[in-house]
């Protein structure tokens, strides 16, 4: 039975390649999926919620139906607040298997965990039925994926000592951030010999292009590396972190990523230095710190594209290019049929399904008084 990998790379399977028409571009997948394998990396990420299914279904075609079982790992994610009862949430794994062509899942978790979402997944019993997948072999490995501060993933390790893993959000810009709290969610885990699988660890791809000042001090250390490989180097590095999952989205990312992960080296002393200072230039940034996850979408009564909006905004805030985020904005909104910020009723569902806790309606008003 395969466990954690060897290689720290893990291939995200949430933001893959897509065709004009917005599906997901299977055969570009299969290239991805076949240059990962050749390199010796072995774990996929999906969820039951990723594109409505989609990804796993990708993952069922371009993975499980072109190799042999037992050459490979993938872990898919079951969501309580996505499922009308119990008896849906538990239908859940079922539906999985079924979209990736399996009979069983390698690692699976209770995804999206965060204090006001938790008694949700209490009162579905999911704890216990964690326990139940893994002695009937659905799943061989059990966990959740964690978006709030280390007190309380210290109070749901207490209240569930028995997970095999946790995945979170880490990664040079979050290290030290009051509200992702990367650094202290590892070190939490780290005291309890507990293995992490790290998410957006090149923060929804903001750290492949980062802003001019954080790109400087990664730059000015002379190296030639890329800037995202600068992120996930980063993170692999940590003693705690047994997988890193890359989202990639074409086959020159996946290149880019095996180019220093198929023979990882941690970073030295030299090239933490050259972290730390892109960590304090980061810091210095105004920004909406979105990772275009789109859980605000789901049930956004007004259907207004909140993580593009943050997008353009960014491009204002981040590179001082207000026409360009006007432009992008007006794109994404009036010439695609979508809301306006303003159209924004301030129900505040967006804020309670945001992993970052971030004041979306906040941020939108913003957005009306210098985009609109």
């Amino acid at each position: 039975m395969l466990g954690f990998p060897e290689k720290k790379l893990g291939f995200g399977l949430m933001r893959l390649p897509q065709l004009a028409d917005g599906s997901i571009d299977v055969e570009q997948t299969k290239a991805m999926v076949d240059k990962f394998m050749a390199a010796g990396m072995t774990y996929f990420d999906t969820a039951y919620t990723y594109g409505d299914g989609a990804s796993e279904r990708a993952a069922g075609e371009a993975l499980v139906k072109r190799y042999p079982r037992d050459s490979f790992t993938i872990a898919t994610k079951l969501n309580a607040p996505a499922a009308k009862d119990e008896a849906d949430a538990k239908r859940q794994i079922d539906v999985s298997l079924e979209r990736l062509s399996t009979d069983y899942v390698d690692f699976y978790l209770l995804h999206n965990l965060k204090r006001d979402l938790v008694p949700t997944f209490d009162e579905y019993g999911l704890w216990d039925y964690l326990k139940e997948l893994k002695a009937s072999g659905k799943a061989r490995h059990v966990g959740f994926s964690f978006h709030d501060t280390a007190d309380y993933l210290e109070e749901l390790l207490d209240a569930h000592p028995d997970v095999d893993f946790v995945q979170l959000q880490v990664n040079y810009a979050d290290w030290n951030d009051n509200v992702v709290q990367s650094a202290k969610n590892v070190a939490v885990c780290e005291a309890r010999g507990i293995p992490v699988v790290v998410m957006e660890p090149v923060k929804g791809g903001s750290l492949a292009n980062p802003p001019e000042s954080v790109a400087k001090a990664l730059l000015e250390s002379g190296s030639d590396a890329s800037l995202p490989s600068w992120a996930i180097r980063f993170v692999a590095s940590q003693d705690a972190v047994r997988v890193v999952l890359s989202g990639m989205s074409s086959v020159e990312q996946m290149e880019d990523n095996l180019s220093y992960m198929t023979d990882f080296e941690p970073l030295d002393a030299e090239e933490r230095a050259v972290v730390e200072r892109a960590q304090k230039a980061f810091e210095g940034i105004k920004q909406i710190k979105c990772t275009a996850c789109g859980y605000c979408t789901k049930g956004c009564p007004m259907q207004i594209p909140i993580p593009m909006a943050f997008t353009a905004m960014n491009r204002y805030l981040i590179w001082d290019n207000l026409e360009g985020a006007k432009d992008k904005y007006q794109r994404e909104t009036t010439e695609k049929g979508r809301s306006l910020a303003s159209a924004c009723v301030q129900c505040g569902q967006c804020e309670g399904a945001c992993p970052q806790h971030l004041p979306i309606i906040e941020y939108l008003q913003e957005i009306v008084a210098t985009l609109e």
